[in-house]
């Protein structure tokens, strides 16, 4: 969105939860699933998480072979708030995802051998360091039309194992692409985080969340502490739920993070602490409106 022609700018003090329309000490927290679509175990935790647990968006992948189950389970749910996951990685060696755009014309978001890279430290470093723009720019638009194609409507726009993007070029070119359909993004490193709360864009105020980021013994009690000192303002939550059945362990190594979140998730403990706690639980929704059309909502 060209600066000239966004929101008005905003004091720094002025928190994201005040743009929304909530007074400055309210607690708002956005539960987002990452990953719908990587694999069924997947989908079918991330729809309990929001239809029967305390989750209020998800994020859609598109690569994976189970993105077209994942847009069906969707078209049958309009009132379920997600967003596109980006992704320029490949997660799982045994079942390698491809880009939809055709190979020739994003070169440099491939590997020596032709293939995505994966989301390993070494392998983010050698995507982020030959990726061109203008390939990440027609592989995110690829996807984005892909799920326009299935007839979904989005709120949002994120990233898979790429925080921000990456690099400033490409989360720039991402806010431009949302602004160009009317979506969101999820910003969530300083200083960008700052600076799109001035456009009056409202962004995470406080600490981002990933899932991955915690224990997995006693993640519970951790996240019933987190809702308890959960700072006012607008907050996010990545987390990753999963059935972890037979079939997510023998390709996920990360099945038992995804597992212990959907217990948590789903769990009548998180759902009366969040009403003990006078904690909103928002999706992207408002948000969305907010970053298409210029205004926020007091």
């Amino acid at each position: 969105m060209d600066e000239n022609t966004g929101p008005p700018a905003v004091t720094p003090t002025e928190q994201s939860s005040e743009l929304l329309g909530h007074p400055p000490d309210a607690r708002l927290l956005i539960v987002n699933c990452d990953d719908l679509g990587m694999y069924p175990a997947i989908n079918a935790a991330v729809i309990e998480s929001l239809e029967e647990g305390i989750a209020s968006s998800c994020s859609l992948m598109v690569l994976p072979p189970a993105a077209k189950q994942a847009m069906d389970l969707l078209s049958r749910r309009p009132q379920i708030p997600f967003g596109i996951h980006l992704t320029l990685v490949s997660d799982f060696p045994s079942l390698p995802w491809e880009p939809l755009t055709a190979r020739e014309r994003v070169s440099s978001l491939l590997d020596p051998a032709g293939a995505l890279f994966p989301p390993t430290l070494a392998g983010r470093a050698s995507l982020l360091q030959q990726a061109r723009p203008d390939e990440v720019e027609l592989e995110f638009r690829a996807q984005i039309n892909a799920v326009a194609d299935a007839g979904l409507a989005p709120t949002h726009l994120d990233f898979h194992c790429l925080a921000d993007g990456g690099r400033d070029d490409i989360l720039g070119l991402t806010v431009a692409l949302a602004a160009e359909y009317g979506l969101a993004v999820r910003v969530w490193l300083e200083p960008a985080r700052r600076s799109t709360r001035q456009r009056g864009l409202p962004v995470t105020d406080n600490d981002f969340l990933d899932s991955f980021s915690l224990d997995i013994g006693g993640k519970a009690a951790r996240y019933t502490q987190l809702l308890r000192d959960l700072p006012a303002g607008l907050n996010e939550w990545a987390v990753h739920p999963s059935l972890g059945d037979k079939e997510s362990r023998s390709v996920d190594a990360g099945w038992l993070v995804r597992r212990t979140d959907y217990e948590f998730l789903t769990s009548p403990q998180a759902r009366e602490l969040l009403q003990q706690e006078d904690i909103h639980v928002i999706d992207y929704r408002t948000i969305q409106h907010v970053w298409s059309h210029g205004t926020n909502l007091r």
